[in-house]
């Protein structure tokens, strides 16, 4: 409900993370608990918040310990925030980060609340791994026994497959296939080349490389479990070492490699909002300012879209409430789920047959400019621990604005599981 009679500006502050590390590398031994407490801690020491109380606090992970039920509110408890800071999870795959910043966005426009953090937090090291649902029911079957017999009877059924560990799988329900066998398809269908997925792959690691060495991300990252940097950005990478890497999804006639795809990360990020009058009164910084957001789905299992083809859709309704169109930014980042996404998405953008047929429109959204497209380095090289590339990438932009006199606006796109995409615009 709206607080007082206005809609408020939502101003962003600034964000931290630690650095996107290669799972089961530097990160092997910490928890999504340790690494969400460490990228709000970095926030609060950034911007003297120990012992504030914050509005709300809102971030998630995809892949979660039954222990993490209430993660964010755990996390922020270690963080330094004043104990009456209240902490909400959520999860919309890869797009959980993004979806809570423009949940505490939300909040702050409607007078809900004066300030907030946003993060994600995932990591492949740390999976949870379960045994199969038949050895489950044995031991509550057990459990529920009034008698001694009862307790102890359920256990004559256990055979050796019931300790067989069940581990996490990144495949969809409902079709069974991969987040990189539904892309191939999508590729197939859009008739992206290898060699653009690798051009865009390379771009992605250059410009990551070059980021780091002007010192972008300085203040950007905080040191974490003796790591300074994103590991897996591949400065020495080239166009020929990528062209020999082997498909990875499809064996036989792939273009996907693990060169071209995001590789398995473990990280955190975490961002700081406000409205323009709580942020003047600590003398923080404004650098941007979150002004649209929008979620949408596709049809991937029963139509004919492909599974991560819903920014696709997202991005013209959000131009469509802002009255802008898709040339009208400085900057974009869409995340590098894979570059064979990344490449559909535009392509679908310039089809007049697609906009018309599919997202409805009388003329296609058209092309933009490449060299606005990921500017400090992308998913692919920086790495992608699932719910928290939405705050890395909002933290990053709202930077590149500050910094660019002449720059206006930026939009951001985010594919995730399950059909669906979160997007958003940043301005100035």
């Amino acid at each position: 409900m709206l607080v007082g009679s206005t809609v408020r500006r939502v101003a962003i502050v600034g964000g931290v993370r630690i650095p996107f590390a290669r799972a089961h590398g530097a990160y092997a031994k910490a928890s999504n608990q340790d690494m969400l407490t460490a990228a709000l801690r970095g926030v609060v020491d950034r911007y003297n918040l120990a012992g504030v109380r914050l509005g709300d606090v809102a971030a998630g992970a995809v892949i979660k310990h039954t222990k993490d039920y209430n993660l964010t509110r755990e996390s922020l408890l270690s963080a330094g925030l004043h104990p009456q800071t209240p902490g909400v999870d959520l999860q919309r795959a890869c797009g959980t980060s993004l979806e809570a910043a423009i949940l505490i966005g939300n909040k702050i426009a409607l007078g809900q609340i004066d300030s907030g953090i946003a993060g994600g937090t995932d990591s492949i090291s740390d999976a949870p791994i379960v045994y199969p649902r038949s050895y489950q029911q044995i031991l509550l079957q057990s459990f529920r026994g009034r008698s001694a017999w009862q307790r102890m009877a359920p256990f004559l059924g256990l055979r050796p497959h019931h300790f067989k560990p069940v581990l996490p799988a990144v495949v969809e329900p409902r079709t069974g296939l991969s987040m990189g066998q539904s892309t191939e398809l999508m590729v197939k269908r859009w008739k992206i080349t290898r060699a653009d997925q690798d051009q865009l792959a390379y771009e992605s690691h250059m410009k990551a490389a070059a980021a780091w060495q002007e010192g972008f991300y300085s203040d950007l990252v905080v040191d974490y479990a003796g790591l300074k940097i994103d590991n897996n950005i591949r400065q020495d990478t080239s166009l020929e070492k990528l062209a020999k890497l082997r498909p990875t999804f499809d064996p036989q006639s792939g273009t996907m490699t693990a060169g071209n795809s995001t590789p398995l990360t473990d990280g955190a990020s975490a961002l700081l909002l406000a409205s323009e009058a709580w942020a003047a009164e600590r003398n923080l910084p404004v650098l941007a300012y979150l002004t649209f957001g929008k979620a949408w789905a596709v049809d991937f299992a029963g139509g004919d879209e492909g599974l991560l083809m819903a920014p696709a859709h997202a991005v013209p309704a959000m131009l469509k409430d802002a009255g802008l169109t898709l040339q009208d930014f400085d900057y974009y980042e869409i995340h590098e789920a894979f570059a064979g996404q990344v490449l559909s998405t535009l392509e679908a953008w310039k089809s007049p047959e697609y906009c018309r047929e599919v997202l409805g429109l009388s003329a296609p959204l058209g092309s933009i400019d490449r060299s606005k497209l990921n500017v400090k380095g992308g998913s692919i090289a920086i790495g992608h621990p699932f719910a928290a590339t939405g705050t890395r990438i909002v933290s990053s932009l709202a930077k590149i604005l500050a910094n660019d006199p002449n720059a206006r606006r930026g939009l951001i796109s985010a594919c995730t599981a399950g059909g669906m995409g979160v997007t958003a615009i940043v301005e100035r």
